[in-house]
Order: structure tokens, then C-alpha cells, then sequence
């Protein structure tokens, strides 16, 4: 390999048919998402909306509380941390879905992925080291926010619903939502590297996110509420809750377990995608 293709790949030449270990991949991976811009724009932006939708969507819950009948005053006492999390949480998946996706697509369609993949003889590594350092990004912004976004929150409600940190629930789903977006961010790598175009990756990713999603709540019956329950989103989404609610079928981490399980069969696919066709 020339030295032009391991500087590109920011890793080191492959020598006796070995390719760099997953820490240098790693490393790799890390200098390609900092050294974009818009990546760390979008994630700076990212924070700063989905904190100032949190304190504004949290206010108009308390200037309306009045207004709102007893079942939703209701809900919002049992389950404050999820109110709060819940009025941003919008805005912060639909980002996480579409730097999931240009994370990887992307390089399909520029042809950077070729570079990548020209350095390290077993493809496998790399996707896992992208995906690796994308969730751990994810993962850590997404911390960020959530603790931001309850600690906006909290003070705001606390005169219809107070709520600390040490109630009980409260910590696991604020932490949680963390691990949803980091997640869900893995969840939308894979179908980019399955789907291998962004423009497409991002409409089918949003698209069963924000449209499929909902409308399965649409179906009659027990049927439709248990096909609801088990879509990805909506499972990982429980474990942003303080409390179950009524006719929530899974339980906070038995939720998480099930958008995890998504992603592991979502990645699989597009490992054995990789293994078999061309860059």
C-alpha cells in the first residue's frame, strides 16, 4: 500500500497481509469526525436547540398546566423527568439519525471509503471502529444534554411537578437518554452503510423514525399496540422515563434491549454487505 493511502486512512501501512488494530482505527475514525466541520457544528447546535425546546416546551407545559385535564396533569406528576426529556428528545434523534447516516454514507459517495478499506485487508474492523467512535460521540453529547435539559427543566415544573435527582427513576432516565441517542446514532449508521447513499439512508432512516413509527400506533388492536411497542424507537425510548405508564408494554431497560437488538441485527447485515461487495 502507498504511503499516500495510509496517510489518507490515518493509519499505518498494512504490512504481511495485517492491517492496523482496532485502536488505530479507531483513531482514524476520530481524526476523520473532528476534522469536519459541520460535524462539530451540528453537534454544538444540536446541544444549544434541544436545550432552549426543553426550557420553552417545559414552560408552555406549566402556563398551560391550568388548561390541560386531570389525565395529562397526572401524567406529568408521575413522570416529570420524562416530560422534561421528552420535549427536546425530538430534535436530538432527528440529528443523531442524520449524522448516523453521513457518517458512513457519505464516504461511499465521495469514495473515501475505498481508502479506508485499501489499508485494512478484513472490512469488518472498520465498520465496527466507525461505529465505535460515532456512538462514543453520541453517547457523550448525549449526556451532556439530557443532564442539561433536566436541570433546565426541573426548576421550571417544580411548581406542578417537582423532581429531583435522587427520586427514584430519575437518575437511570436521564442516563438512558444518553444511551438511546448513542444508540439510535448506531441503529442509523448501519442502515447507511447498508443503504450506502445519504440522500436515500437519511429519508428511509427519518422516515421509519418520524412517520412509520407513529402510524403503527394507528393499527387496531392488541396487534397494532404490540407491533408499536417493539419498533426501535419507541422501545428505547422507555427508558427515558421516570415511571411506566398505562398500557406501556416493556419496561425501561427491556426497551433499550430491544432498539439494541436492532442495531446488532441492523449491523450484522451491513458487515456481511461489506465483507461481500465492492467499495
Amino acid at each position: 500500500m502507498s504511503a499516500t493511502t495510509a496517510f489518507a486512512t490515518g493509519s499505518r501501512p498494512v504490512s504481511g497481509g495485517r492491517g492496523p488494530g482496532l485502536g488505530n482505527l479507531m483513531l482514524s475514525e476520530w481524526t476523520k469526525i473532528r476534522s469536519v466541520r459541520s460535524t462539530v457544528w451540528s453537534l454544538a447546535i444540536l446541544v444549544v436547540l434541544t436545550l432552549v425546546f426543553t426550557a420553552l416546551f417545559t414552560q408552555m407545559g406549566v402556563s398551560n398546566w391550568d388548561k390541560a385535564d386531570a389525565a395529562q396533569q397526572a401524567e406529568m406528576r408521575l413522570d416529570p423527568t420524562g416530560t422534561i426529556l421528552g420535549s427536546g428528545i425530538l430534535l436530538s434523534q432527528l440529528a443523531v439519525c442524520v449524522m448516523g447516516v453521513m457518517a458512513i454514507a457519505s464516504e461511499y459517495s465521495t469514495g473515501m471509503i475505498r481508502a479506508s478499506l485499501l489499508a485494512v485487508p478484513r472490512r469488518v474492523p472498520v465498520l465496527a471502529a466507525k461505529g465505535a467512535v460515532f456512538a462514543l460521540l453520541v453517547l457523550a453529547v448525549g449526556e451532556v444534554t439530557a443532564f442539561g435539559s433536566f436541570f433546565i427543566g426541573a426548576p421550571i415544573l417544580d411548581s406542578k411537578a417537582p423532581v429531583s435527582l435522587g427520586d427514584p427513576g430519575v437518575l437511570r432516565a436521564v442516563v438512558g437518554c444518553g444511551l438511546y441517542l448513542a444508540l439510535l446514532g448506531l441503529f442509523a449508521l448501519a442502515a447507511g452503510a447498508i443503504i450506502r447513499h445519504t440522500a436515500a439512508g437519511i429519508t428511509v432512516v427519518v422516515g421509519f423514525v418520524l412517520v412509520i413509527t407513529p402510524m403503527a400506533d394507528l393499527l387496531p388492536g392488541s396487534v397494532g399496540e404490540h407491533i408499536h411497542a417493539w419498533l426501535p424507537t419507541q422501545a428505547g425510548f422507555m427508558i427515558t422515563q421516570q415511571h411506566s405508564r398505562a398500557g406501556d408494554l416493556l419496561g425501561p431497560w427491556e426497551g433499550l434491549g430491544v432498539l439494541a437488538l436492532w442495531t446488532a441485527v441492523l449491523l450484522a447485515v451491513a458487515a456481511v454487505q461489506m465483507r461481500r461487495r465492492d467499495a
